[in-house]
């Protein structure tokens, strides 16, 4: 029998409400020059039907030893709610003002495609696109960038459906 030795921890989505967590990942100093600064790896979990919500289970699976900084984004059906969160030991903490995030259908006859990112073996990057009706993550393709010689990676958007999009960042000083 496998055993697992990561966290979890659970929340409840109420009717109409589909929530995804990613942890941040703070890339090691010694790593600056061949991956970004922060990753963004989303955290597998299970549903439990529970009447009209979802009871959601979602897995750490290497969590770091002091705490673990998470990003919270809960799906309605025309918004999505932005919060973050800190998993320290076995307690996580919410932050007590989400940010709420409307978005609109971006319009387009062809399809698009969004920011190049350059490409780690694993995968793990900054900026992260997602399907808000599906709320699976829109993957990457993968090309050859002869001018930096580097392998790099695109997202494709459809025409005519929108999509939720975000990246970690620093806070800039003005």
């Amino acid at each position: 029998m496998e055993t697992w030795e990561g966290k979890s921890f659970s929340i409840t989505d109420p009717k109409g409400v589909s929530t995804v967590i990613y942890q941040i990942i703070r890339t090691p100093k010694e790593l600056l020059k061949e991956y970004p600064k922060y990753a963004l790896e989303r955290l597998d979990s299970t549903d439990e039907i529970r009447g009209d919500m979802i009871r959601k289970t979602f897995y750490v699976d290497f969590p770091s030893v002091d705490q673990d900084e998470l990003v919270i984004l809960s799906f309605g059906k025309d918004r999505v709610v932005v919060n973050t969160a800190i998993l320290e030991g076995n307690k996580v903490s919410i932050s007590k003002k989400p940010m709420p995030l409307k978005f609109d259908s971006i319009y387009s006859d062809n399809e698009t495609e969004i920011k190049d990112f350059k490409y780690t073996p694993n995968l793990k990057r900054p900026i992260c696109v997602i399907d808000p009706e599906t709320t699976e993550e829109v993957k990457p393709v993968l090309y050859f960038d002869e001018k930096t010689n580097e392998v790099k990676g695109k997202c494709k958007l459809k025409p005519n459906k929108s999509y939720f999009a975000f990246e970690i960042r620093d806070k800039k000083e003005d």
